[in-house]
């Protein structure tokens, strides 16, 4: 029946002459706490383009081909995303009517169950409603002027109220609303399935998201870094704890992993159905200090796909070379996320491999210049297993690190990172799937 609704939704959609449509929602905790973003940007990094709402608009809505036109946007008929989001007791929504007109106004749930109807005439300009939530998590509010009907979604986040919703007429601030004036680019083209960057900005702080859009979606940015991740502080996995890091919108593990079987270095490792490693000079030991090594292959379980599970915990992934330079970027502090710098090869950055190194221990050579572990990532020089000799070198003076990425020209390399004792910026390089390199695993949206 739902299937059959959607494909009914979508004919009735076409018949009308309108273009299909995906709805991205924007909010922002640190932690637990709310955050008002000041702008968000939106990077096309399959097509190239790139686009910016800023505050109080945190709603984008994207066509199939290419992004709604937005000339004259103050003429429009508009809802404004509510603020704050998510709501705990109660929030403001903001409407723009172009001209004098009645507007109905509807509060629905994930259901479709009706809580709220009514008929207002409205004059041109801003209106404004506060919103006092139920006992539902999710709400939708509805406008709908001469047949256009806009919505936004409600994250209701103060559960445990017995009370029955409200909405508040605030008045009418008379006055052209500004949302995305200039901002837009014109050449900014979307496919469902695009891998899209999204790059949430509040005060001096950034904090970045990757997905391959393909619905409508309400992405949370973390401000939060620094910290164990929330709700996440440890993970059990194959009989090791590993502690969590989160470093704004990602949440890594803070060791290198650790898992499997030792194998001689000299042995290569096979799809024999047994996750195997390497541990440095064959000495099992030290896989328990720096984490084991492992070839591509084995790493990934033998799949090819971008961001697959491979060895790392349920619900968890192995990082692509797009969410490594969000990592970069975030603890940079002269590159920030999305910045072309990230998509060159060989070192770059300012201080990204400083900020992600550890400090105050033994493990890294003297100087380990310019380290601080700022972001708490705290990458240890657990050196590699070398392809073409099978033996082991750099230890305590390099951290190399797989992605589960390659380069379109050669897929036999895949792509990796290095951190230096004696630098502080980061390689991108690309390496034959033979190696063996350290692995770090990020959880999944």
């Amino acid at each position: 029946m739902f299937p059959f609704l959607l494909i009914l939704a979508f004919a009735s959609m076409m018949a009308f002459g309108q273009r299909p449509t995906i709805e991205l929602t924007f909010t922002a905790v640190d932690n637990t706490s709310y955050v008002q973003l000041d702008s968000i940007k939106v990077m096309n990094r399959t097509q190239g383009g790139d686009t910016v709402l800023y505050y109080p608009d945190t709603v984008l809505t994207l066509y199939y081909v290419g992004i709604h036109d937005n000339e004259d946007i103050e003429s429009n008929f508009r809802v404004m995303q509510n603020f704050p989001n998510p709501v705990v007791d109660q929030t403001i929504i903001s409407i723009y009517v172009p001209e004098k007109d009645n507007v109905n106004i509807r509060v629905t749930d994930v259901l479709g169950r009706q809580f709220i109807n009514q008929e207002r005439l409205l004059e041109k300009g801003n209106h404004s409603f506060r919103f006092i939530p139920g006992d539902q998590e999710f709400y939708f509010f509805t406008a709908t002027l001469q047949g256009a009907s806009h919505s936004i979604k409600i994250l209701h986040i103060g559960m445990g109220s017995e009370r029955t919703c409200r909405l508040e007429y605030m008045g009418s601030e008379g006055m052209e609303v500004l949302l995305k004036i200039g901002t837009i680019n014109r050449y900014f083209t979307f496919n469902p399935g695009d891998e899209l960057l999204y790059i949430g900005y509040a005060d001096t702080l950034e904090s970045g998201i990757l997905d391959e859009l393909v619905e409508n979606h309400i992405y949370t940015f973390q401000f939060a870094t620094n910290i164990p991740c929330p709700g996440t502080p440890t993970v059990i996995y194959e009989g090791q704890v590993y502690n969590t890091i989160q470093i704004f919108s990602q949440c890594w593990l803070k060791e290198n992993l650790n898992v499997g079987t030792m194998i001689p270095g000299v042995q290569a490792m096979e799809d024999d159905g047994i996750i195997e490693k390497y541990c440095y000079n064959d000495e099992e030991d030290i896989c328990f200090i720096y984490g084991g090594l492992y070839q591509w292959n084995e790493m990934m379980q033998y799949s090819i796909r971008q961001s697959t599970k491979g060895i790392c915990p349920p619900d968890w992934h192995i990082p692509t070379d797009n969410e490594w330079k969000i990592l970069e970027g975030t603890v940079d502090s002269q590159y920030p996320v999305g910045d072309p710098e990230w998509d060159e090869e060989w070192w770059r950055g300012f201080d990204a491999g400083a900020n992600l190194r550890e400090t105050g221990t033994t493990h890294w050579f003297n100087p380990n210049w310019g380290a601080t572990n700022e972001s708490g990532f705290t990458a240890l020089p657990g050196g590699y297993r070398n392809y073409v000799y099978s033996n082991f070198a750099a230890m305590g003076t390099y951290a190399s690190f797989w992605t589960s990425s390659w380069p379109e020209y050669n897929p036999y390399f895949k792509w990796d990172r290095w951190l230096n004792y004696n630098s502080t910026d980061i390689e991108r390089v690309t390496s034959q799937d033979g190696s063996g390199y350290s692995v770090r695993c990020v959880r999944d949206d």
